[in-house]
């Protein structure tokens, strides 16, 4: 579900050559597919658009996380997508790529009352509370703007699921949302106060999720959870289903299709009459991105150990130091010759700068391109200036037209950020 194959012996992202590309723009270089991310909100939406009974006019409101790039935003909110925000500078960005403030949610467990109050002021969707402390100060600040914003409460189900222990959600142990008897509390507390407008629940329970079980459990709580505050009197007109939906990295087992995720999330609901919301972020932006790098070296020890070093580093790619998470390796130019094994690693000086271990790649040699697959979600809106290296840049593709979105910078660029103390 991509559009990065191989023309005239050559990786293209749709209609640009990945070599061209490294010559003209540099390495290392995210490369985004304007047709994938069209693709996969198109997917999304159709399966929606197929449950309607149950779903109602569900939004789609991408995880602004996953990929934060203006022009990628505004690809989406071209299509009529929303944005799941979790700071006052993602909802800026969603602001100015064309997301207007009722397509936005505004998530996060550690809110300022500034941006509460920026969020109230923007005309949000909805805030969703993950605590009492929040919503004692959202009452507050809304009450300072004589305002009532539209807000649900985060349930942690104590359904805990993802890839890895460190984007896992939901379980009980987990910082978001509060468990369910509080929840309810928290709702009723909500119902009885002229300053906020309580109209749903919200929960999301992890991240990279391959297995539609734990989905379907936690949104089996928010029905249950939902019939039981309309019986106590409370209006529940909306449910934010969040997102985690994983995607197929090459090595993984396969994952539930959207088509599949979205039926499933109507059965549970049918006949509930309720405004859903989706949060997709990886699921929409992984496969549609790719990460451009150049061989530096190949560094063969006597013990027989051989490290492929490329310019790109965990400081552009941090999701495989962070996480032990696998990305495809690719050559842009095919390379003919027996696999060997490798260590892939960058230049950082960390040992933690490893990509790979022992991962099986054709002769790779000094200057040639290589690609990591599924790099647009978590790539380069992670990415930093560790050892002084300037950010990746970043470039959208369209059919034959492409656009730097994101330069990579000098040093003097960088240098001018940091005014020197005048006393020296």
């Amino acid at each position: 579900m991509h559009h990065f194959d191989l023309k005239d012996g050559v990786l293209h992202a749709e209609g640009v050559s990945l070599e061209a590309l490294a010559e003209t723009v540099g390495t290392p270089t995210y490369v985004y597919s304007s047709a994938t991310l069209r693709r996969h909100y198109g997917l999304l939406r159709e399966a929606c658009d197929a449950h309607r009974d149950a779903l109602g006019e569900a939004l789609i409101a991408f995880a602004v996380k996953a990929n934060s790039n203006l022009s990628v935003l505004a690809t989406l909110a071209r299509l009529g997508c929303g944005a799941d925000t979790v700071s006052e500078g993602e909802i800026r960005r969603a602001l100015a790529a064309g997301i207007p403030g009722e397509r936005i949610i505004f998530s996060g467990v550690g809110k300022t009352d500034a941006e509460l109050a920026f969020a109230i002021d923007q005309g949000v969707r909805q805030i969703n509370v993950e605590s009492s402390a929040e919503l004692d100060r959202l009452i507050a600040v809304a009450a300072d703007k004589s305002a009532a914003p539209a807000i649900a409460i985060r349930v942690n189900p104590k359904i805990g699921a993802g890839g890895h222990a460190k984007i896992t959600t939901g379980g009980a142990g987990d910082k978001f949302g509060v468990p369910v008897e509080e929840a309810m509390a928290l709702y009723a507390r909500a119902s009885a106060s002229p300053h906020v407008t309580p109209v749903g629940l919200a929960c999301h329970i992890g991240s990279q999720i391959t297995d539609l079980a734990p989905l379907e459990a936690a949104f089996r709580v928010l029905r249950d959870m939902t019939e039981a505050l309309r019986a106590q009197g409370h209006s529940v007109t909306r449910l934010d289903l969040g997102g985690g939906l994983g995607v197929p990295y090459y090595g993984d087992a396969a994952t539930p299709s959207p088509a599949d995720y979205i039926a499933m999330a109507a059965r549970v609901l049918e006949g509930l009459n309720v405004e859903t919301a989706f949060e997709p972020g990886r699921l929409m932006a992984a496969n549609a991105g790719v990460l451009l790098s150049r061989v530096i070296q190949v560094n063969e020890r006597t013990d027989g150990r051989r490290f492929l070093v490329l310019d790109a580093a965990m400081n552009d790619l941090m999701r495989p130091a962070l996480y032990d998470a696998f990305h495809d390796l690719k050559p842009v130019r095919p390379v003919e010759g027996e696999a060997l094994p490798y260590d892939v690693v960058g230049p950082v000086c960390e040992t933690g700068d490893t990509f790979a271990r022992d991962r099986d790649l054709p002769p790779l040699q000094a200057g040639d391109l290589v690609v990591f697959m599924s790099a647009g979600a978590y790539g380069a809106v992670m990415s930093g200036e560790y050892n002084t290296r300037p950010l990746a840049a970043e470039v959208l593709v369209d059919g034959a037209r492409q656009a730097v979105i994101r330069p990579r910078p000098t040093y003097d660029e960088m240098f001018a950020r940091e005014p020197m103390a005048g006393w020296l």
